[in-house]
């Protein structure tokens, strides 16, 4: 007969808050802080055979079996081949018995990796290559080693396929200009898929987005007729302007033939004080006057 003992309904209830809480390392997997009892009778003879050994060799067993984990380290314990009550050890020192327990320790720092280039096809069918980098660390060290064989590996390949699938629904421009928004759905959509591996993705962010070259110049090419069309609208509307300033200043002009004189004195004087070498012959308003009206 099997010896898994099955929690009550307050346990599972401990267990789900825990769960909701996210700040307990105990096992959230099957058999997970099972009784000792449950190794059987096989189980108890080995493990009373491992406390005489460590008696016997006191105290040179000490060195074998005392354990150090750093403060951003824990220690993951599994004694013949089932998970200690407890979750995991650490940070400090612990004690294992030799032979029938052994340990794996995780860390908990946060980690840094490079998403290579993708070469994806947008929603618009242009082809681009994308490269991100993704920032997580170990939530729950028990999880991280029960539940999935290589937890970072299989971060690392999420992080890829997740890049593919959310850029592929996106349009180049959207890809060129919407970057954050981008990034933080492929954080929550990492963040949800990695979370029963006991991995938490802190950020993503993408780093770089590669046109083909082809692209890249039909791009500067349709920007600088953009702006060329710009400069000349530009430049019309300021000629608009000056002429229409002409006229208003032609026309108070015309109304008071005295103006016309002392703006012709005034630009002699302009011209004396820039460029003193020229020589002005002033011409006589009446003359003007008189040939203008022939």
């Amino acid at each position: 007969m099997s010896n898994r003992v099955i929690p009550d309904n307050s346990q599972l209830i401990e267990m789900e808050n825990t769960k909701a809480n996210g700040n307990d390392d105990r096992a959230e997997v099957i058999g997970a802080g099972t009784p000792e009892g449950g190794v059987g009778i096989c189980g108890w003879i080995l493990t009373a055979l491992a406390w005489l050994m460590v008696i016997c060799t006191l105290p040179f067993s000490l060195c074998v079996c005392i354990k150090v984990v750093q403060e951003y380290e824990r220690a993951v314990i599994f004694r013949l081949g089932r998970l200690l009550p407890g979750g995991a050890k650490g940070p400090g020192i612990f004690f294992i018995l030799p032979c029938i327990e052994d340990y794996t320790k995780v860390d908990l720092r946060t980690v840094s990796f490079d998403v290579p280039p993708q070469e994806i096809l947008t929603r618009d069918s242009v082809t681009v290559s994308v490269d991100a980098v993704v920032y997580y660390r170990v939530q729950n060290a028990t999880i991280s080693i029960a539940n999935v064989e290589n937890a970072n590996g299989s971060t690392r390949l999420l992080a890829q396929t997740t890049l593919r699938n959310v850029l592929g629904t996106k349009n180049l421009a959207e890809i060129l200009s919407d970057r954050d928004n981008i990034s933080t759905f492929m954080q929550s959509s990492l963040d949800e898929a990695t979370d029963q591996w006991g991995i938490k993705v802190e950020r993503v962010e993408i780093k770089d987005v590669r046109l083909p070259v082809q692209l890249q110049r039909a791009m500067a090419a349709e920007a600088e007729a953009a702006r060329e069309a710009r400069a000349k609208v530009i430049a019309a509307e300021g000629e608009q302007n000056a002429s229409r300033a002409l006229k208003e200043a032609a026309d108070v002009i015309a109304e008071s033939p005295a103006a016309l004189q002392l703006r012709y004195l005034q630009t002699l004087s302009n011209i004396s004080a820039e460029k003193n070498s020229t020589i002005i012959f002033p011409l006589p308003i009446e003359l003007v006057s008189g040939l203008l009206k022939k």
